[in-house]
C-alpha cells in the first residue's frame, strides 16, 4: 500500500481507531474535497457543511483567492521567525488595525495561544500599571466557558470533561455565571485585572446573553479599572453578521482575540488585538512564537480578510442568518425546546426526552447535511458565510425532515 492509495471508508476509520488517540468522536464520514459550502466524501457523496470547522472556514472551503495568495507566498518565503522582519507583517498590522480599530496587535498561531497570550499580558499589566501585588493577579471568567484546551485554560473551565484528570490547575481565576452583570461586579476585588468572556458561548450551545449585558459589563470594567477581554475566536470575522460580535451592543473591548477564520481555514493564524496599555507591557524576550507572524501566515490572513469584506460575506451572514433562524423557528417538532442564533451562529436545543442530539446529526448526515451535536441536547449550525438562500432552504428542508423523524 502506498501513501496515496485510496481506501474504503471502513479502512480509514479502522486505521484512525487503531493508531490515533481517541480524544474525538467524529461522525463516520471521511471527507476528501471541499468547495464553498459543500464537501465530498471518499465515495463521492456531497454534503452541505453546517459547521465550517467551528467557524474557521467562514470564507468557504478552498476559497480561490486565499489559495492563490498562499501558493504565491509559499513560493517566495514561508518562515523567518521573529528574529528577522518580513514584508508581510506590517501590511497585516495595518489592515487588521483599519478593520478592527485596534492600536496594538500580536500575531500567534492557534486560538488557545491567543488566549494564553492575553492572560500573560493582562497579568503583567496588572502588576506594572494597575499596581496589583506580584503573584496576586486575578482574572474573572464565565461559567460554561470554552477558550481552548491548554492546561492554563482548562484550569478555569467548568466542564468536567475538560478538567477531569488534568490537575493540578493554575490558580488566579474566579468564575461567575455567564450573562449576570451583577455577579461580575460582586466578584471584582482589588487584585482583579481582567474579565475574559465570549460574546456568545459557542461550545456551550450558542448561548446568547441578555440584551444590554455587554453594555453593563463594559461600564463595570471601566469603573473598576478591569481589562475587558472578548474571545471572538468563533464569533469574530463575520460569523454573527458583524466584523466583531461586540458591535451588536456598540462596545469596544480592551483586548480582542481572533483566530479561526483569520486564515479562511488554510493555516493556523490567530491574533491578540489590544489597546497600547496592555500589549505595551511586553518587552523583547518576554513572549513570542517561532511561527507567529510568519510571512506565509500573514499573506494568507490578508487575503482572508480581503475576501470577507470585498465579497460582502459579513452582510450575507446577517441576511442569511435571519432567513435561517426564521426557518428553524417555523419547524413544527415536539423535539425542539428552543432555537437560538445571531447571524450564522445558530443552535437548536432539544428537549431531554428527544434522546439526545447525536441521533439527529446522524440523520442529517444521511440527508446530506453535516452539523455538530454539543452538550448532549443541542445541534450547532454554522455554515460558511457564502451560503445562498437556496442552500439555506435546502438545509432547512433536511433539518425539518430529520427533526420529524
Amino acid at each position: 500500500m502506498t501513501l496515496h492509495q485510496p481506501l474504503d471508508v471502513d479502512a480509514y476509520i479502522s486505521i484512525e481507531h487503531r493508531l490515533g488517540a481517541h480524544n474525538y468522536k467524529p461522525l463516520d464520514v471521511v471527507l476528501t474535497r471541499g468547495e464553498r459550502v459543500w464537501v465530498w466524501d471518499v465515495d463521492g457523496k456531497r454534503y452541505l457543511d453546517c459547521l465550517s470547522a467551528y467557524s474557521a472556514v467562514n470564507q468557504g472551503h478552498c476559497h480561490p483567492k486565499i489559495l492563490a495568495a498562499m501558493v504565491e507566498q509559499a513560493g517566495k518565503l514561508t518562515l523567518t521567525s521573529r528574529a528577522f522582519r518580513n514584508d508581510q507583517l506590517a501590511h497585516l498590522y495595518e489592515e487588521l488595525a483599519a478593520l478592527t480599530d485596534s492600536h496594538k496587535i500580536l500575531p500567534m498561531n492557534s486560538g488557545a495561544e491567543a488566549v494564553e497570550t492575553a492572560i500573560k499580558a493582562v497579568r503583567k499589566w496588572g502588576y506594572e500599571v494597575k499596581g496589583v501585588p506580584e503573584g496576586k493577579a486575578e482574572i474573572i471568567v464565565a461559567s460554561d466557558n470554552f477558550h481552548g484546551r491548554t492546561l492554563g485554560i482548562v484550569s478555569f473551565s467548568t466542564d468536567p470533561d475538560a478538567r477531569g484528570g488534568f490537575g493540578p490547575f493554575t490558580p488566579g481565576f474566579r468564575v461567575v455565571p455567564f450573562g449576570d452583570a451583577d455577579a461580575l461586579e460582586a466578584a471584582i476585588g482589588p487584585n482583579t485585572v481582567a474579565f475574559l468572556v465570549e460574546p456568545i458561548q459557542g461550545e456551550a450551545g450558542v448561548m446568547i446573553p441578555p440584551p444590554g449585558y455587554f453594555r453593563r459589563v463594559r461600564d463595570i470594567c471601566t469603573r473598576h479599572r478591569v481589562t475587558l477581554i472578548l474571545d471572538e475566536i468563533q464569533t469574530g470575522l463575520g460569523r454573527t453578521g458583524r466584523i466583531l460580535a461586540e458591535e451588536h451592543e456598540g462596545i469596544v473591548a480592551d483586548v480582542t482575540l481572533i483566530g479561526k477564520a483569520l486564515s479562511g481555514g488554510f493555516y493556523p493564524v490567530s491574533a491578540v488585538l489590544s489597546n497600547s496599555d496592555v500589549l505595551g507591557t511586553l518587552k523583547p524576550g518576554q513572549h513570542g512564537s517561532t511561527f507567529g507572524g510568519n510571512p506565509l501566515a500573514c499573506a494568507v490572513a490578508r487575503a482572508a480578510l480581503r475576501v470577507l469584506t470585498e465579497e460582502d460575506m459579513i452582510g450575507n451572514a446577517d441576511r442569511m442568518g435571519a432567513r435561517f433562524v426564521a426557518g428553524l423557528r417555523s419547524i413544527s417538532s415536539n423535539h425542539v425546546k428552543e432555537v437560538r442564533g445571531r447571524g450564522l451562529m445558530l443552535a437548536v436545543e432539544l428537549h431531554p426526552e428527544a434522546g439526545g442530539a447525536r441521533r439527529f446529526v446522524e440523520a442529517l448526515r444521511h440527508r446530506g447535511v453535516l452539523a455538530k451535536d454539543t452538550h448532549g441536547h443541542t445541534i450547532r449550525i454554522a455554515p460558511p458565510l457564502v451560503i445562498t438562500a437556496d442552500e439555506v432552504d435546502f438545509a432547512l428542508e433536511q433539518i425539518d425532515a430529520a427533526l420529524r423523524g
